[in-house]
């Protein structure tokens, strides 16, 4: 008995339909031709899809977990708990570990902070989820995360708004808001978030822990939810210096799977902590500082913070690195037109890569926003019709443009970096902001989430390593230092962060 093919012919309609979006004009004659053709292509495809589909290995058993209690979930910091243990021994035994929720975690529900994906199980782990458990950690849930990870703040997630431990009603940060707080509540140890603009370092800085964007493609990116792949980075975030380097030091390294790693290069992270600072160099970034929304106390904070590394024997100095003041606007076209391209238009998978697509995630995510798009949040709306508004006017000659810019931002910190070991400056230029009321404006709500990546987005595309660490605090608001380095040396940005953790309390500075 014949199967029934899953990829049906085109209409006639159809093939004329698809002709005059792209200009073409056809006959009937000439539209029906086209179709018989294209219907031969169309049973190639259903008998590709007879084949067995290609899945990452799930090694560890697990149970489904559960949605958390309200009185279980005070900050909304939660999307789902679960328990699933790894390994009995290894560097990571006995740390309870959380991760964002646009990591796959087979068996267990994944949302991405939204509704569109509400209900989508995935059926692999990442490679950073295999890694963790290999390493003996326990992994306990899924941290809430902003919608789709378009949000600095921490506002959109669709299961509620993230609050900030240290100030309720402030916002945590974003996208990586719930992998933030969970650590200042003492709920985990540790865990993963994602960086394209600052995920990670932004909800550090606002809520006061470590978070740490590695170098681009030093962390594989396999079964993660992307949003940009020239963007698109994992981290760790925790409450110690220490433990964020022993959790990249089991997360680092290349899986074969993701394109993002070419050239990967790993190194000792802990070993590097002992090393001290004493004889190295630090660039204090003056474009870093003074920006029209930077708070005097913010700058102020940050130069001193700077200063304690002279006390322990390193050189400080303030340099200009000019190009950094351009970053943000290189950042802006590569987001919002790569992430129409690949978030929404390619279902988040998008084209032209070799390496693992997840086709489930894929599917679920498809059939979710397209069925559904005015469920999309404000900042992913806004996202979507800027990049395909310049996708039709301009045919990507922007982003084309902005990622050969991108390169020029590179070679200006690496010029930096050729004299400095590290450079400096403010995470955020502000501290974290009330979070807006549910009946505000489209406008404030949309600038809530976007308007603090200035000093953060330009290493998304300059690839280079940087670290967040709580250097004060101010009217209960921490302030986050950012630390750079030299591309796949991240040891080194770590082994600042350590000295500077060794010999400051940050809540008393």
């Amino acid at each position: 008995m014949a199967k029934f093919p899953t990829v049906r012919a085109p209409k006639v309609e159809e093939v004329l339909d698809i002709a005059d979006s792209y200009g073409l004009t056809l006959t009937i004659e000439d539209a029906e031709s086209f179709r018989k053709m294209m219907a031969g292509t169309a049973a190639v495809y259903s008998r590709l899809d007879e084949l067995p589909d290609v899945k990452l290995p799930v090694k560890y058993p697990r149970d489904p977990g559960h949605r958390p209690q309200p009185a279980d979930n005070k900050y909304n910091q939660w999307y789902w708990r679960c328990e699933v243990k790894g390994k009995k021994n290894g560097p990571l035994a006995g740390k309870r570990i959380a991760l964002k929720d646009n990591i796959c975690l087979a068996g267990v529900p994944m949302m991405n902070g939204a509704s569109v994906l509400e209900g989508f199980v995935p059926d692999i782990d990442a490679t950073v989820v295999t890694r963790i458990l290999d390493a003996g950690g326990t992994i306990i849930g899924k941290a809430a995360n902003t919608y789709l990870c378009f949000d600095g703040g921490s506002a959109t997630t669709a299961t509620g708004m993230v609050e900030n431990p240290r100030k309720p009603g402030h916002s945590s940060g974003g996208s990586s808001a719930g992998s933030a707080v969970v650590i200042v509540t003492g709920e985990a140890d540790m865990a993963l978030g994602g960086d394209q603009g600052g995920s990670v370092r932004m909800p550090g800085a606002w809520s006061g822990i470590v978070g740490h964007k590695p170098t681009h493609g030093l962390v594989p990116y396999t079964g993660v939810f992307p949003i940009e792949a020239t963007l698109d980075h994992c981290g760790p975030m925790a409450g110690t210096v220490r433990d964020t380097a022993t959790l990249l030091q089991v997360i680092a390294g290349v899986d074969g799977y993701d394109p993002r790693q070419i050239g990967t290069k790993t190194q000792n992270y802990v070993a590097a902590l002992e090393k001290g600072v004493k004889g190295l160099k630090v660039g204090v970034v003056k474009e870093g500082f003074g920006h029209p929304e930077s708070e005097r106390v913010t700058d102020s904070k940050v130069k001193a913070a700077a200063d304690v590394f002279k006390k322990l024997g390193a050189e400080v100095k303030q340099i200009s690195v000019p190009w950094h003041l351009h970053g943000l606007d290189i950042w802006t076209p590569i987001a919002t037109e790569g992430a129409t391209a690949q978030m929404l238009k390619g279902n988040g998978m998008g084209w032209n890569w070799e390496g693992y697509y997840n086709t489930s995630l894929l599917d679920a995510y498809a059939r979710g926003w397209r069925a559904r798009p005015n469920d999309l949040s404000e900042t992913v709306k806004l996202v979507m019709m800027t990049g395909e508004f310049m996708h039709r006017n301009y045919h990507g000659r922007f982003y084309a443009k902005a990622q050969n810019l991108s390169r020029l931002l590179r070679d200006a910190y690496d010029a930096a970096l050729a004299e400095y070991d590290v450079l400096v400056m403010p995470t955020i230029p502000f501290r974290a902001t009330k979070l807006p009321a549910p009946d505000c404006s489209r406008e404030e709500y949309v600038d809530t989430a976007l308007n603090m990546l200035r000093n953060t987005a330009p290493f998304d595309c300059s690839g280079h390593p940087a670290l967040t660490i709580p250097c004060s605090v101010s009217d209960d608001l921490p302030i986050g230092m950012m630390i750079i380095g030299k591309r796949y040396d991240d040891a080194t940005v770590l082994q600042f962060a350590q000295a500077f953790e060794a010999a400051t309390d940050w809540k008393e500075m």
